[in-house]
This record gives C-alpha cells, sequence and structure tokens, in this order.
C-alpha cells in the first residue's frame, strides 16, 4: 500500500512534469479546459480567463486543497491565503467545494471587483496594508494562531503544478505549438507551464510589466530578489518576489524574460475589446503586449495566455459606436 504524504512531504514535492500531471488527474472534471481560438499571423489566444473563478489560479487551488484532503492533511480550520486577488478567488471556491472555511488576505489596494466575489463565495475577507508582503505577513501570523492550512498565491510546487496543467491543454487544441507566451507576477504560471513546455520542446516567453519585473530582475542578479512594485498591473503581477521555481525555470533553453511597458499593456488590453470584445485584466494583456512589442515573430504557431478577467470593464472606455 503506498504511503500517504504528510502536510510538509507535500510541502516539498518536487515540480517536475510528473507532479503536473498528477495534477491534471486531480482536477479532471472540476475545471473547465481551455478554449483556444485563432487570432491571425500564427497567433492563437487561450482562454484561460474563462475557467472558473475568473483566472487560472482555479486549477492550483484545487489540486492543492485536494492533494491535502488526500492526504489527511486539510483541517477543519480550513485554509488561509494572502492574495492580490485571484488565487484568493481559486482558494476561497476550491474550499467551497472541500467544505472547509477560507480566510483571504489582501492588500487594501485591492479591486472591488475581486472582494466582492470573494464574500459571495464566503470566504472571510481582511483587508491589510497596500502590498501584497503585507497581507502574506498578517496571513502567516493568523496560520500560526488558527491552525488553518496556510497556502500560497503562487510559490508552491502545488499551486504551479495545477497551474501547468495548462500546456497539455493548449498543445491538444493547437497542434505544433512552439511557443507559449505568459505573464509573470510571482511566477507560478510561467513555472508551471514551462516544467511542462520543456517536456515538448516549446518554448516559453515570460512577460513582465518594465516595473514590475520580479523574475527578469532575479534572473539578471542570479538569484531571488526584491522589487518595487509600479505598474497598471500590479493589482495582479505585484509579487516583490518571484519563486525559485520560476527562477530555474527561466533559466532553462526553453525560456526568456521580456519587459513590456505600461503604455502596450493599456493597449493591448483596449485592443482585445476593440478587436474581440474580449474584456481582461492588465495583467493579462502583459503577454499580448510582449507579443505586440517584440521585433520579430515569436515562432510559427504561438499562443498567447489570457489567464485573468477578475477587472472592471468600465475602465476601458466608452465604447465605439
Amino acid at each position: 500500500m503506498e504511503q500517504q504524504l504528510d502536510a510538509v512531504q507535500l510541502d516539498a514535492v518536487p515540480l517536475d512534469y510528473a507532479a503536473v500531471r498528477a495534477a491534471a488527474g486531480r482536477i479532471a472534471g472540476a475545471v473547465r479546459p481551455v478554449a483556444v481560438i485563432p487570432a491571425g499571423g500564427g497567433i492563437s489566444y487561450a482562454l484561460e480567463y474563462l475557467q472558473h473563478t475568473g483566472s487560472f489560479k482555479a486549477r492550483g487551488a484545487r489540486n492543492f486543497l485536494v492533494a491535502h484532503r488526500d492526504a489527511g492533511t486539510l483541517p477543519d480550520a480550513g485554509v488561509t491565503i494572502a492574495s492580490g486577488g485571484n488565487a484568493g478567488l481559486a482558494c476561497a471556491w476550491a474550499a467551497r467545494a472541500e467544505g472547509v472555511p477560507a480566510t483571504v488576505f489582501l492588500p487594501a489596494t485591492a479591486p472591488r471587483v475581486k472582494v466582492e466575489r470573494l464574500r459571495g463565495y464566503g470566504a472571510d475577507v481582511r483587508l491589510v496594508g497596500d502590498r501584497y508582503a503585507q497581507a502574506l505577513a498578517a496571513c502567516r501570523e493568523f496560520a500560526a494562531g488558527s491552525g488553518a492550512l496556510s497556502s500560497h498565491a503562487y510559490d508552491h510546487p502545488l499551486i504551479a503544478a495545477g497551474a501547468g496543467t495548462l500546456l497539455d491543454e493548449i498543445r491538444t487544441a493547437l497542434p505544433g505549438l512552439d511557443t507559449v507566451v505568459v505573464a509573470v507576477g510571482g511566477g507560478g504560471l510561467f513555472a508551471g507551464i514551462a516544467t511542462a513546455a520543456r517536456e515538448h520542446g516549446v518554448r516559453v516567453v515570460a512577460a513582465e510589466p518594465e516595473n514590475c519585473r520580479a523574475l527578469n530582475a532575479a534572473l539578471e542578479a542570479g538569484r531571488l530578489v526584491d522589487v518595487p512594485v509600479d505598474s497598471v498591473a500590479s493589482d495582479s503581477l505585484g509579487a516583490t518576489r518571484v519563486s525559485a521555481d520560476a527562477l530555474a525555470a527561466v533559466r532553462e533553453p526553453n525560456a526568456v524574460s521580456v519587459l513590456v511597458p505600461d503604455a502596450a499593456i493599456t493597449a493591448a488590453r483596449r485592443a482585445l475589446w476593440d478587436e474581440h470584445r474580449i474584456v481582461v485584466e492588465a495583467g493579462a494583456a502583459t503577454a499580448l503586449a510582449a507579443v505586440r512589442t517584440a521585433p520579430g515573430p515569436l515562432g510559427e504557431r504561438v499562443a498567447v495566455v489570457l489567464c485573468g478577467a477578475n477587472t472592471d470593464p468600465a475602465d476601458l472606455g466608452a465604447a465605439p459606436s
């Protein structure tokens, strides 16, 4: 009989392709398979913003909680997480499915739409400080005192492996895929996708705002570093430090890091609305901005991951008549 993993062992599960495949098995039937549509010029959009909770984060949250449930390490006190919003939504959604409480810590600057949706999922929402790091510190203190299981917005192998399940779904929908473009905040989505992409020889472009560049700065420094956060996309990409798994992934031959200005992110977000009537967060538009500002083609068959849409469409401006 296979020995069950405890909570400490689950934290130490390596992020490899086997972990991504295991995640796919755990979340099968619980998440929506990604839709992929052509956008012209060899570019396709992976519409992961149509996922439960409005972002890819549902994949990792579900994988994390199911793994703990199966290991017998999901406490009655439930789960707690610090988030810019999307990870908290996913955690609350997954916790509701498991019948346990979720306590979510957010910066006070989190978009109102995300706070309201969190409460709609039944989460206990606590607003702390104006940066993710402050919310994270409060979350850790709460976990230590309450006995709640501490999840993470991006820096956990189960979270990243769950996010990485996207890559095989994109490959199934888009045979011959050679490049996938991913927006990066803390790096969970990128690390998971890059891990699966490496297995299949797919190139990964990691896109970050110029002033919200935790991954790019770590690559440049050769180690994890804290960075300032000041971008139109900081509500979802505003991690001050990237995960170690993301730094390891970007050092692999199949990955490249690029930076894009806020003006290009705003223009890409607007273009998605004007051309396709797609409304996404600025963070999700960062991936498309990387394609639109690239000096040349990124590949012959490129998928751009539109990873989240928990946003207020009012700031797109008036729709064209």
